[in-house]
């Protein structure tokens, strides 16, 4: 009788492998433990989806209870949409108790938060093979450190040195260099589009897929494609990390970091929520004056060097016609204002754009997304990027929210990182060749 490997499958060479990845992430978990990263075993995401006002007026209570310790990844929004809760587990029954104590449905929509952040780390260790040598080469299938992404900026300038430039517009709070990459066939002062991307740090799937435009921005304008035409008359700016402190953060120390690493004296609270910081109804409802809140607007508008260093920067520009900052998650198209009800001037034109670019999005691969303005889609929010850059006479600023509605939210697996980038960019493109078409 035959010896019977008592581990079935994982006897094959694949099997190996994932015993030693899985040894790996144990490992790298112990490592985190030691060094005092923050772990989520046991955590639970919480979807509660208010059906009147008292259930509502009971969801928005709990953001008021800070001994949970709980982290909204969706905001309540009103009656009818769904609020996202990251619950750590000493707060779970306590949590679930007063929901049902309350009648609150609720659902669970990530069992163990750990469990993904594990199955990522894992992702991006399988993935690791030293710095890229070429943009060609470059796994855009996978996330990145903070290094390998300004590598890869470095290798797209040497490699296209007629068309991308990177800038430095200033310094984070930590001294980390703020920079943007210009695609550009010359010319001085020419009209402009922006892109931003990772501005909230554990939105990864931003990231990602800033990197993927600029590579595809290149490859766009060598086969005479849609980009091509728009660089015929325009530049586009894309600033991939605009949060680098909190990105790197979110990958040696906490994953769920949202904000800057800003220090206040006098204040045990790190951080400040860049996109409540801009001086666009600043301070106003649906931003915090509680340094610990995770909607914490700073001490004053642009206080934050990372927002500061836009602001100079489209200040001194003069000539951007489009403004476009992305964010995670709800697979949202969204135009000013969102810390005022009075609609903008441009509202017809705006919401026609996006619902041509939302349908070129969805043409992909399906992807639902919902658009309009920020306080009638999601929710009130002073102090954002682009109802300020609308304020600057920028009339075509939007944000997007990406993938996904909740399954993932935060920690939306790798192999969605290119589906997302291409949907995206094909409602990138419609919003591009609209400000080429028709300038103002």
């Amino acid at each position: 009788m035959g010896f019977k490997r008592p581990w079935g499958a994982l006897g094959t060479q694949d099997g190996l492998f994932r015993l030693t990845m899985r040894a790996l992430v144990l490992l790298a978990a112990l490592v985190a433990v030691a060094a005092g990263t923050e772990t989520f075993i046991g955590h639970q995401v919480l979807r509660v989806t208010p059906t009147n006002d008292e259930e509502l007026q009971k969801v928005q209570e709990l953001q008021d209870l800070e001994e949970l310790q709980l982290d909204f990844w969706l905001a309540p929004r009103g009656l009818g949409h769904p609020v996202d809760i990251r619950v750590p587990f000493p707060s779970l029954q306590p949590l679930k108790a007063h929901l049902e104590a309350n009648g609150i449905s609720y659902s669970i929509m990530i069992e163990d938060v750990q469990t993904l952040v594990d199955d990522e780390q894992m992702e991006m260790l399988r993935g690791r093979r030293g710095l890229p040598v070429s943009t060609n080469t470059f796994d855009y299938a996978t996330y990145h450190s903070l290094d390998e992404i300004y590598t890869f900026m470095d290798l797209l300038v040497a490699e296209n040195p007629n068309l991308v430039s990177k800038l430095e517009i200033g310094r984070s709070t930590e001294n980390r260099p703020l920079y943007v990459l210009k695609f550009s066939k010359g010319g001085t002062n020419r009209p402009a589009i922006w892109i931003d991307t990772g501005i909230h740090s554990r939105e990864w799937v931003t990231q990602a897929s800033g990197v993927w435009f600029a590579k595809k921005i290149v490859q766009d304008h060598e086969n005479n494609e849609g980009v091509a035409s728009i660089l015929d008359k325009m530049d586009i700016f894309l600033e991939i990390v605009t949060n680098p402190d909190g990105f790197v953060f979110t990958q040696t120390q906490n994953r769920m970091w949202r904000k800057t690493r800003s220090r206040r004296s006098g204040s045990v609270c790190v951080g400040v929520d860049p996109n409540r910081n801009w001086d666009a109804g600043f301070g106003g409802p649906g931003a915090s004056g509680n340094a610990c809140s995770e909607t914490y607007h700073g001490p004053y508008a642009n206080s934050e060097p990372e927002v500061k260093s836009i602001v100079d920067f489209v200040k001194s520009h003069g000539n951007i016609k489009a403004f476009i900052s992305i964010h995670s998650y709800s697979q949202l198209l969204l135009y000013p204002y969102g810390y005022t009800t009075t609609p903008v001037p441009d509202q017809k034109e705006l919401h026609e754009i996006s619902e041509k670019a939302v349908a070129a999005l969805s043409s992909l691969y399906g992807t639902n997304y919902k658009y309009g303005s920020i306080i009638t889609t999601i929710y009130q929010a002073s102090g954002g990027t682009i109802d300020w850059t609308y304020n600057q006479g920028i009339k075509y600023s939007f944000t997007f929210e990406l993938r996904d509605t909740g399954r993932y939210g935060f920690l939306l697996p790798a192999k969605q990182i290119v589906p997302t980038a291409q949907e995206t960019w094909l409602a990138l493109k419609v919003i591009m060749q609209y400000t080429l078409d028709h300038p103002y």
